[in-house]
């Protein structure tokens, strides 16, 4: 036999690999609120720094809330902002079937660049969030992908050695950040090459 070290934890970002999302749809639900153009609203939340300092807790909900309330002039109601901003996930469910395959045979965790209004509101009402061993937000731990900290939370919250753990991630750079610190990196790019991957890494998918 080869001598391979053993997986035994493997964790999951969430945005388009759990749940894809598409922020364009509460842009496209925030038009009629202001006379800015599609264009000016989308570089007023998502161009300049204001959607990184809320997802690395530098900023609160109701902070994001009022800064884009005045920065893109919008005359909204807090309940319809966040219920447009909730509303752009659409669950995969190929993923949650893989999470649930996995759990109990392996410690399976969560590892998102998120903030706390999607995380309350979205993530914690997907029907297989229970499942998770380990929660790791960017916005609690106040560090994004591809920073080592955020890694390491997960390592510390898993008890594992990074060799143990694979990473699932849509994002290239997201899972080399893993790679750096010890972790197997894969890039989710569909269900069936995901599932390739992980058998070859001897985990029992």
């Amino acid at each position: 036999a080869r001598n391979r070290v053993v997986i035994k934890a493997v964790v999951f970002d969430f945005g388009n690999v759990i749940s894809a999302f598409d922020n364009d749809i509460f842009l496209r639900k925030l038009l009629p609120y202001t006379n800015l153009t599609f264009g000016e609203l989308k570089e007023g939340i998502y161009g300049a720094d204001l959607h990184r300092r809320y997802e690395s807790g530098r900023v609160s909900s109701e902070g994001f809330f009022l800064e884009v309330v005045r920065g893109c002039r919008l005359s909204i109601s807090r309940e319809a902002f966040f219920e447009a901003f909730t509303d752009i996930f659409t669950p995969i469910p190929a993923t949650f079937g893989l999470i649930r395959s996995l759990k109990g045979r392996y410690r399976v965790g969560l590892l998102s660049n998120t903030n706390e209004w999607h995380y309350e509101h979205y993530f914690k009402k997907v029907e297989i969030f229970p499942l998770f061993d380990s929660v790791t937000l960017s916005f609690a731990v106040k560090e994004m992908k591809p920073g080592t900290g955020i890694y390491r939370d997960v390592l510390d919250k898993l008890r594992a050695g990074p060799e143990e753990c694979v990473y699932i991630d849509d994002i290239e750079e997201y899972a080399e950040g893993a790679r750096r610190v010890g972790m197997k990196g894969i890039r989710y790019v569909s269900h069936d090459s995901l599932l390739e991957s992980l058998r070859a890494l001897g985990v029992n998918a």
